[in-house]
């Protein structure tokens, strides 16, 4: 019987398991929180200036602001410059690049309540990233890995030490920007003030931007991984083979958030840019595989669109040989793609499958999600914004999760009516059984009493009633005496009686089927004079001793015993059992005047011998006679098991 619980414990356990989730929630905001402090210091407004370089430069040790121009601009934080999209896709040259100064002051701070730090939610370049603190250079960061100038990863700063006066905070900040002209420079507003004070808000940003997304995507990948394995035992179903190549390329898509991966900075570029329209076409062929619809022009399209940009963006090939520079405009052509993917699939399984819907408006909010980051990459929204486009593996996996499970669901529900079904046939086939079987016992019952009744009348036609005729006969014709036709009359008695002895239950013990011989002859006997001497011992049980052999056996023995009494004229009969030649021995001996046993056999006056050997071959046993000093020893052999039954 199969356990389910009931609505109410589902509904309860699941309102215990969100408050778990709350309570963990709340301890880890609690455990890496914003801490209030009067220390703080959120600086918005700041002093700018850019400068024309030949070429990117490491930054020096040490840089004041006074040894720059005097060409300072008083600007807003955060600052996002404008770009020309249009213009950067066709400008290829490296060779110029400039330096962006941006300066800080920090006046209003108590001197005293370090160690300091400096945060910002985001920072944006091509280059290298230093900061001064106080003409020192406190932090540097050159972007040449595949971390695509830390724009996911918040600036945190410590500046122990630094300060005028030990603990006192530095009294101006200085960040030095290197960027090509194409570049999208950007900068949130910055935040100085203690590390203790500082440290919730940048680990909130680094859990949120990246150490959460990287915690979906590997979460997701192993759910694929499982997926393939899957689909390795159950090749027919593609289902589980998509979805491997979804969360598979959904984890390159998410390379950004897994900075410690040995891939180089063009390839990095190649796999982020690309996966997006890989990831785009698996979703094609997935609702593709949900509504039925072949969707030809679409599918050409995306498998178009898909290779030539894979193509036009491999590194060395040298068609577009700064990736990174035309990657918005890419992004905007992924951007239409995911949409007439989910457009066409949305229509196409409106009406043909509510899970090709599920997808579409999954895919639609990763589009929705995506553009937001192509905007924010592009400095149409604040720098200090989310990347959404890191959820989306996140939104991708809750759909295709609640897909999974809800087929989960519906093959359980599957099974368990599959369950059912074969229950109630099984019932049904059982209920057949029964009644078959009940109908073959009657017939056996009726096929026993007939074979009973066909042996009985043959039994009683062959001795009884050939008797009853010969007494009959003689009387008639006045040839016998009354001794004679009472002896007659007695042993057609005696033979009725073996027949109602043959049919008592004896259960295969030929010592009880002996004792209801000795129980119908010692009255006999008593009247002759003749002592019966009672010598059996213990026998195995004949597993083949049925009434039909059981009657053989008691007509052999009364035979042997009549012939005693009726011509050897003996005074004492002893009758035993015994074991050997892989059966038992019934045993009868006289201490009568014998009798020759070939003459016997050979008068027309032995078929009572004639009859006991036949008897004793129809149950595979064996009837023997032999003479002693005084009188004569029979000896019946019956086997422990049939031949027959043996076989």
């Amino acid at each position: 019987m199969n356990y389910r619980p009931a609505p109410f414990f589902a509904s309860v356990v699941l309102v215990l398991s969100i408050a778990l989730l709350g309570i963990i929630g709340v301890y880890l905001v609690g455990a890496t929180g914003v801490r209030q402090s009067d220390a703080l210091l959120h600086m918005t407004h700041a002093d700018w200036q850019v400068q024309d370089a030949s070429g990117f430069s490491t930054p020096p040790a040490r840089q004041d602001s006074g040894a720059l121009p005097h060409d300072w601009k008083k600007i807003e934080l955060p600052l996002a410059l404008p770009i020309a999209l249009l213009s950067q896709a066709g400008n290829t040259s490296t060779s110029t690049t400039r330096t962006t100064w941006i300066r800080l002051g920090t006046r209003g701070l108590p001197a005293g309540a370090g160690p300091w730090a400096l945060y910002g939610a985001r920072i944006k370049t091509d280059g290298t990233i230093a900061v001064y603190a106080d003409g020192q250079l406190v932090h540097r960061a050159q972007q040449s890995g595949p971390l695509w100038n830390s724009t996911r990863t918040p600036l945190w700063v410590q500046l122990d030490g630094h300060g005028a006066g030990g603990n006192a905070p530095p009294a101006e900040i200085l960040l030095r920007l290197e960027h090509t002209h194409s570049a999208q420079v950007a900068l949130s507003s910055l935040w100085i003030g203690p590390v203790d004070a500082l440290r919730g808000r940048h680990g909130m940003r680094q859990w949120l931007q990246q150490e959460l997304p990287a915690m979906l995507g590997a979460a997701f990948m192993a759910v694929g991984v499982f997926a393939l394995f899957v689909w390795f035992r159950r090749r027919d179903e593609t289902g589980y083979l998509l979805f491997f190549n979804l969360s598979a390329t959904s984890f390159m898509r998410g390379l950004h958030f897994y900075v410690g991966l040995p891939v180089l900075n063009d390839w990095f570029a190649w796999l982020t840019v690309n996966s997006l329209f890989w990831l785009v076409m698996v979703v094609h062929f997935f609702l593709r595989q949900l509504h039925g619809r072949q969707l030809v022009w679409l599918t050409r399209g995306v498998v178009v669109t898909t290779t030539a940009i894979g193509i036009v963006t491999i590194p060395g090939l040298a068609i577009v040989q700064n990736t990174p520079q035309v990657t918005p405009l890419i992004y905007a052509i992924a951007a239409m793609m995911g949409t007439a993917v989910c457009l066409v699939g949305g229509v196409s399984a409106w009406r043909r499958s509510s899970e090709g819907r599920l997808v579409a408006v999954g895919i639609g909010v990763c589009v929705l999600l995506g553009v937001t980051d192509w905007l924010l990459q592009n400095n149409f929204i604040s720098p200090e914004g989310w990347y959404l486009g890191a959820y989306t593996n996140a939104a991708t996996f809750i759909v295709f999760g609640v897909l999974m499970y809800r087929r989960y669901v519906h093959a359980i529900g599957e099974v368990e009516e599959l369950n059912a079904n074969l229950a109630h046939r099984l019932q049904v086939r059982e209920a057949e059984l029964e009644l078959s079987h009940r109908r073959l016992r009657e017939v056996e019952r009726l096929q026993t009493i007939s074979d009973e009744r066909q042996r009985l009348m043959q039994d009683m036609h062959d001795g009884l009633g050939s008797s009853l005729i010969s007494a009959i006969r003689s009387v008639e014709g006045g040839g016998m005496s009354d001794d004679k036709v009472s002896q007659i009359l007695k042993s057609c008695l005696d033979d009725l009686k073996l027949t109602l002895d043959s049919l008592e239950p004896i259960e295969a013990d030929l010592l009880v089927l002996l004792a209801t011989l000795r129980y119908r002859l010692e009255p006999r006997l008593e009247g002759t004079g003749v002592s019966l001497r009672w010598e059996v011992q213990e026998l195995p049980a004949l597993e083949w001793l049925d009434p039909s052999s059981a009657l053989h056996i008691l007509r052999i023995v009364q035979e042997s015993i009549s012939n005693i009494l009726r011509h050897t004229r003996a005074t004492e009969i002893r009758v035993g059992t015994s074991l050997g030649d892989g059966g038992v021995r019934v045993t009868i001996e006289d201490n009568g005047q014998g009798f020759d046993i070939d003459k016997a056999m050979a008068a027309s006056s032995g078929r009572g011998l004639q009859n006991q050997r036949r008897r004793a071959r129809s149950i595979n046993g064996t009837v023997s006679w032999e003479p002693l000093p005084r009188g004569t020893r029979f000896v019946l052999w019956l086997p422990l098991r049939r031949q027959a039954q043996a076989a």
